[in-house]
């Protein structure tokens, strides 16, 4: 049997080396499509209600920025209230973290040093211009979100404009289409994740309020926060609150994982049927795999962006099947 010869043609070399090219290209630029993508997401979640007001004889222009500042507004707002006293808790939080630790696991202390995890703190006056740097990027990130949203939100039929610029006019309709189908998912996943937060923070700290419960807020935003994780969220979120519940007293404790259990119960078999799965539709493991591969790849704002990505990426596949059918 004669070995058979594999012959690679000039152009399949070139395609690789330039596709590879590219996808170096967009590591350098990562920060530029997260701010795209994250002003996709926002003005999906809003244009409803620009088209709702559109169809009331409102002009676009004066509608868009009706509600994208309200919404700017809102946002703010809620940060100012809650940020402040998250912060004051968090301090007060860390500080008895060791004492909490030895009082709930005094075994733990013969092993490690507790002490360690109040100590090391970042030098000031060293990282001064770390810090600076830092704020300045994230302004600028910041600001041309906000920016990039705002004329996406504006802008009607932008991206079949600029569609037509590569295809004709048929094809441009149909990806436009498919990517408008694909941010309505994301703009709707937007609602339902904030509405589930919301409403999961808000429930738990009613019940560690009227349990008596020392740092109610920052363990119901993390509560909320969590919510993103499905599944293993509210899991990770039972743990502290239990840990501070046990270093006061036993009753607290286990009324802290009841409490964590019944709002689990509550949102697996209520919020969640009416709230996210009809609007999302991914598998928790698939959900819970996106935000793995999303965090490996770019941390926290991975994390936060790697559901809508998938939601997105799912739509054009699903949406594409369909053309393929017709």
């Amino acid at each position: 049997m004669k070995p058979q010869k594999i012959e690679i043609s000039s152009k399949t070399i070139v395609f690789t080396v330039f596709f590879l090219l590219s996808l170096v290209l967009l590591w350098q630029i990562r920060d530029l499509i997260f701010s795209l993508f994250i002003a996709f997401v926002i003005s999906g979640a809003l244009k409803p209600v620009v088209w709702f007001l559109e169809k009331r004889r409102i002009p676009r222009l004066i509608g868009s920025i009706l509600i994208y500042f309200t919404f700017l507004f809102v946002i703010f707002n809620l940060f100012s209230l809650v940020v402040p006293p998250l912060l004051k808790e968090i301090v007060f939080l860390f500080k008895n973290l060791p004492h909490i630790v030895k009082a709930t696991l005094p075994q733990i202390s013969s092993y490690v040093d507790i002490s360690t995890l109040t100590q090391n703190l970042p030098n000031l006056a060293n990282d001064l211009v770390h810090l600076i740097r830092s704020v300045f990027s994230n302004a600028i990130f910041l600001l041309s979100t906000l920016f990039f949203g705002f004329y996406l939100l504006l802008e009607k039929d932008f991206i079949e404009r600029v569609l037509t610029n590569f295809f004709d006019d048929a094809s441009a309709k149909k990806i436009a289409h498919i990517i408008e189908l694909g941010q309505k998912r994301a703009g709707s996943w937007f609602w339902g994740e904030a509405l589930l937060m919301t409403i999961v923070g808000v429930i738990t700290y009613i019940g560690l309020t009227i349990i008596g419960m020392k740092y109610a807020v920052a363990l119901a935003v993390l509560a909320g926060l969590l919510e993103v994780v499905p599944n293993l969220g509210p899991i990770i979120s039972t743990i502290p609150a239990a840990l501070i519940g046990f270093s006061i007293s036993y009753v607290l404790g286990l009324s802290n994982i009841a409490l964590y259990f019944i709002v689990q119960q509550v949102e697996n078999n209520l919020i969640v049927p009416l709230v996210v799965k009809k609007v999302v539709g991914l598998h928790p493991i698939i959900t819970l795999m996106a935000l793995m591969i999303g965090g490996k790849l770019a941390g926290v704002l991975g994390v936060l962006l790697a559901v809508p990505t998938t939601i997105f990426v799912e739509t054009i596949l699903i949406e594409n099947q369909k053309l393929q059918r017709k």
